[in-house]
């Protein structure tokens, strides 16, 4: 990796597959590895020897068995084609063999064509639905993945025991631990809902979030800031710039490999799960969104409210009115709806509003008086999310709501948390678990069956799969809290 063709970021610079093999004839790379997600959106992968690497590859794609991969295909159908992407090629930079990492499109062997459980397919989709709609060229998305970094995080569930056991440097909770053989208590912990945001000693993970942020950097990710978060333990948010659907879905996929890598290479564990801890501050995905034409942001209109335009808020209209189905995507699992109840900044209410941090839907005020920065935020969403099925659920109903001109109502600028009687009740929340948003999906997703965006099986798959992996698992065990409660009964 020392040779000084492979100090610049590759991410982005090559468009054609023979350009991205003479590049890797001169940089020294010894292995590449194709990558591509899953339905559920975890990333997959295998590795060749890079002298293997031909054009052959870019247009016709190798084989993988699509049997073996979370709602893919069947057994008597198993065999389908990767194709690699040479736009999101990058050095992988936690690896030690130097490796050339690329995001994959997946197709059909027997057709040739585009696989429709594909999510990066949706995604791509998605984004040519928006510019054959006329109302937009480009969205640009800009999420907010938090995430937690353990020291230690052990779990089971056999007949007859369950349990989890987390533990942090960082946790409260260690704060009257007595010296012992791991270590001396150094006592400087952030307090419950204290984690956002103070200096070391008290943030002990600074340096750890600089290596990943750094390796990010070496990949070609465009990062802004990092922080602790809210939560005592170890939560961390790494801010990543906006970008297309398409490219900003795969960024979030390499982001969420080097925050897991990174970690482990210092001896901890990262966790984008939404609620590992009780009585703390959740994990989100707040996902900043704008429409672009002839570069000219779509959102923006200085007599507005909170200088929002008509656009903006028939978008926004959309995504409330859609928000329960979009959520069986973008807050895709039974751990999502711990987080998603009141109390924790978590955004259970359907409202929208500036600068308001208790709406699920909020517009920024940071930078007033700039329409290039005019955007909104959906706080509903969480990192376990397959980015590429979320945003695209997301822009399919701010469009509906643009083409219907749905009307969001008034804004809600007042601190929902505290509102009471009749105007608590008037204001609806979300879902209050994952099989209520599958429901939500299984009765509302015409909108995201327009240009083909979602098919009917993709939509049918997502929602047996979640039913019958995590919904209702969870629902036929019994919960450690239930023997607190009842085993005295």
């Amino acid at each position: 990796m020392a040779d000084a063709t492979m100090n610049e970021p590759v991410l982005g610079r090559f468009s054609e597959g023979v350009e991205l093999i003479d590049y890797v004839r001169m940089s020294g790379v010894s292995i590449v590895d194709f990558r591509f997600t899953d339905l559920l959106g975890t990333s997959q992968h295998f590795s060749i020897p890079a002298k293997l690497l031909d054009n052959a590859m870019f247009e016709k794609g190798t084989g993988f068995d699509g049997s073996s991969i979370r709602g893919f295909q069947s057994i008597d159908e198993s065999d389908m084609l990767i194709v690699p992407d040479p736009s999101a090629a990058y050095v992988d930079p936690v690896l030690e063999v130097p490796t050339l990492a690329i995001i994959c499109d997946v197709r059909d062997p027997i057709t040739g064509g585009d696989y429709s459980r594909d999510p990066r397919y949706v995604a791509r989709k998605a984004e040519k639905y928006l510019q054959s709609t006329g109302i937009a060229d480009v969205s640009y998305w800009g999420p907010e993945a938090e995430f937690f970094i353990f020291d230690s995080a052990r779990f089971d569930y056999k007949t007859n025991e369950g349990y989890f056991y987390i533990d942090s440097e960082e946790g409260i909770w260690n704060s009257g631990r007595p010296n012992d053989f791991d270590g001396p208590n150094l006592a400087h912990r952030p307090r419950h809902k204290e984690g956002y945001f103070p200096l070391p000693p008290v943030d002990s993970q600074q340096d750890l979030r600089s290596h990943i942020i750094i390796a990010m950097m070496d990949a070609g990710l465009n990062i802004d800031k990092h922080h602790h978060e809210v939560a005592t333990a170890g939560q961390a948010e790494i801010g990543l710039h906006f970008g297309p659907l398409v490219s900003e879905c795969d960024a979030i996929q390499i982001y969420k490999y080097i925050v897991k890598a990174v970690s482990r290479k210092f001896g901890k564990v990262a966790t984008f799960m939404p609620k590992p801890l009780f009585g703390d501050n959740g994990t989100g995905m707040h996902t900043h969104q704008s429409l672009w034409k002839d570069g000219q942001t779509l959102f923006y209109d200085e007599n507005g409210y909170a200088q929002s335009s008509e656009t903006m808020r028939y978008y926004i209209g959309g995504l409330l009115r859609h928000a329960a189905s979009i959520l069986a995507f973008a807050a895709p699992t039974t751990n999502s709806y711990r987080r998603l109840v009141p109390g924790f900044e978590a955004p259970v209410n359907l409202a929208y509003s500036r600068r308001n941090r208790s709406a699920a839907v909020r517009i920024p005020m940071y930078e007033s008086d700039t329409p290039a920065a005019k955007r909104i935020e959906f706080r509903c969403p969480d990192p376990t999310a397959n980015s590429y099925l979320a945003f695209s659920a997301m822009l399919m109903a701010g469009l509906d709501g643009i083409q219907n001109r749905i009307d969001p109502g008034e804004a809600l600028d007042r601190d929902i948390y505290e509102m009471h009687g009749e105007d608590a009740v008037a204001v609806p929340s979300v879902p209050g678990s994952l099989p209520e948003a599958l429901h939500a999906l299984q009765t509302d997703n015409e909108y995201l069956t327009r240009g083909g965006v979602f098919t009917p099986d993709l939509i049918d798959t997502w929602i047996a799969y979640k039913m019958d992996n995590e919904a209702d698992p969870m629902r036929l065990r019994p919960h450690p809290y239930e023997y607190f409660l009842y085993f005295d009964a």
